[in-house]
């Protein structure tokens, strides 16, 4: 009874501080225009081809801060949630998530960029969105429309190249040529995440993911590389910030940092910390918060 009522407390709260009661889904993330003048995703790769990993992760962030992203990725779907918690209740929610991971250029010729997690987030801070949880991907990848098969390529320094991302990218568009971009597409990436993890590895990214068919992940929450690092395997799919429980709409970090009902969203309950932080300097090689 206590945690209905806090749940119950907690929705009244936020209602009654933004004035407004949300019906319907959530507006669009503040994702800025494509530029008429914005490089296709061809005219892109070549601009990032032959530069260092700090110099390509400046240029990727620049480029989504432009708003230079193909069209269907302004596309959020809903995905339905149903958790029946310890105490007997059961909550029904739902998240927008981004059709598919974060790509630049244009809906005719675009690729899907991997990043590091602090290119990610300020990506994800500029559109006024998160980044996902494990348990979102597995979420999102159980109602995905178009459920791809993982294509790994043999580990090596290849991976973390731009010519790998590109290949990769054609690799998947090989699988999705002739379907709607506008569905949610899954399985094809491991998801760059948040987690409690970084909270005793605060220099390092966790990822998770890379369904197989039968719905496993091929990769396991996982911090063992740095924050510095992305290679062509990584995707950032984002979240819109705000979720519906029950009919109304919260944030997410709220509904993340609340011991009663983040498990809806949380394999790990509680999250301390909902985003990687983006205060620091880089050098060549590491960020140093």
């Amino acid at each position: 009874m206590k945690q209905v009522l806090f749940i119950n407390l907690v929705l009244i709260s936020y209602l009654l501080s933004s004035c407004a009661t949300f019906m319907k889904p959530p507006a669009g993330p503040a994702i800025p225009s494509r530029p008429l003048d914005a490089y296709s995703g061809s005219q892109f790769i070549e601009k990032i081809r032959n530069i260092n990993e700090f110099k390509r992760e400046m240029l990727i962030l620049a480029e989504f801060r432009r708003g230079n992203i193909p069209e269907h990725l302004r596309t959020f779907i809903p995905i339905s949630i149903k958790k029946r918690l310890n105490n007997g209740r059961t909550i029904n929610g739902r998240i927008w998530v981004s059709s598919d991971y974060l790509a630049i250029g244009s809906e005719q010729d675009f690729v899907r960029l991997p990043m590091n997690p602090i290119t990610a987030q300020r990506i994800a801070d500029h559109f006024g969105c998160i980044l996902p949880t494990a348990k979102m991907v597995d979420l999102i990848y159980s109602q995905a429309n178009v459920k791809l098969k993982p294509k790994p390529f043999p580990p090596g320094p290849n991976m973390v190249r731009t010519a790998q991302y590109v290949r990769h990218n054609e690799v998947i568009e090989d699988q999705i040529a002739s379907r709607d971009l506008r569905q949610l597409i899954a399985g094809h990436k491991k998801d760059v995440v948040i987690s409690n993890k970084l909270l005793r590895k605060k220099k390092k990214v966790a990822i998770y993911g890379w369904h197989q068919m039968n719905g496993k992940a091929i990769q396991p929450l996982s911090t063992v590389h740095g924050n510095y690092y992305a290679d062509y395997s990584h995707g950032v799919r984002l979240i819109a910030n705000m979720m519906e429980i029950e009919g109304e709409l919260v944030p997410v970090a709220e509904v993340l940092q609340n011991p009663a009902i983040a498990s809806i969203i949380s394999y790990e309950g509680t999250l301390k910390n909902t985003r990687y932080a983006t205060e620091g300097t880089w050098t060549r090689k590491r960020w140093h918060p």
